[in-house]
C-alpha cells in the first residue's frame, strides 16, 4: 500500500496529535497518509510570521521549511480562534495572546475579560468560529493550500482538559460539550472513525481529497 509522509512544520505536539487522528482515517485506502514530525526543527529558528490571513502565514511557514528540507512533503498550518463580538479576534494572534510561555488558560481568561467588557455574556453575543489554513509545499516546488473551520460559541468556565489552546471554552454548534471535553478521535478523525468535526479535520480531508486520486 503506498504511503505518502507528510512532515508537519511545527513544534506543538498538540496539533502533531490531531493531523495523526485524521490521517489515521485513510487507513482503508488505497494510498494513505502518515504523520511525522519535521526533522530537526528545533534546529532551525522559526520563520516571522508577518502575513495578515491564516491561508498566507501556512504558505509562509511550507515554503520556508520546505527549503530547508530538500526532497520532503512538507505540511504547515496557521489556525486560530475567531470572537464574532472581538472583531474577529484573536484571529491569526492565537497564539499570541498565550505569551512566550503559551499560557493559554491566560489567554482564555483574556478572551472572557474582553467579552464580558462588551457585555457579550448571552450564548447569541458569544458566537465564535476555529479557522484551520493547511499548505502543502511538494519537493518539486509547487504548494496546495486547503482550509476548514467549525462554528460554535464560547462557554465560560473552561471545561474538559482533552484538548489544548482554546478548547476548553469552545462549544461546537449542535453538541453539549467543549472541544476540551471531546477526545481526539472524536474530534479530528474522520468518517468511518470519527465525525471529521474540528476545523483541522475539515481542512485535512479537503486535503487528502486532493491529493488521493
Amino acid at each position: 500500500m503506498p504511503v505518502t509522509t507528510l512532515y508537519v512544520a511545527t513544534s506543538n505536539p498538540g496539533k502533531l496529535r490531531d493531523f495523526a487522528a485524521a490521517a489515521r482515517s485513510f487507513s482503508q485506502l488505497s494510498r494513505r497518509f502518515t504523520i511525522a514530525p519535521m526533522p530537526s526543527l528545533d534546529r532551525v529558528p522559526p520563520p516571522v510570521e508577518d502575513e495578515l490571513t491564516f491561508k498566507s502565514n501556512a504558505r509562509l511557514k511550507a515554503i520556508y521549511y520546505s527549503r530547508l528540507a530538500p526532497g520532503l512533503d512538507v505540511l504547515a498550518d496557521d489556525s486560530g480562534l475567531v470572537v464574532d463580538a472581538l472583531d474577529g479576534a484573536p484571529g491569526i494572534y492565537s497564539a499570541r495572546w498565550a505569551g512566550p510561555d503559551k499560557d493559554f488558560q491566560r489567554a482564555m481568561e483574556t478572551v472572557e475579560e474582553k467579552l464580558r467588557e462588551r457585555g457579550a455574556t448571552l450564548p447569541k453575543r458569544r458566537t465564535a468560529h476555529f479557522v484551520s489554513a493547511l499548505c502543502v509545499a511538494w519537493p518539486e516546488g509547487h504548494t496546495e493550500e486547503f482550509e476548514g473551520r467549525v462554528t460554535g460559541a464560547l462557554v465560560w468556565p473552561p471545561r474538559g482538559d482533552k484538548g489544548f489552546g482554546y478548547d476548553a471554552i469552545f462549544q461546537p454548534d449542535g453538541h453539549t460539550r467543549t472541544f476540551g471535553e471531546m477526545p481526539s478521535e472524536e474530534k479530528h478523525g474522520l468518517p468511518p472513525r470519527g465525525k471529521g468535526l474540528s476545523h483541522r479535520a475539515r481542512a485535512f480531508l479537503k486535503l487528502a481529497e486532493a491529493c488521493l486520486d
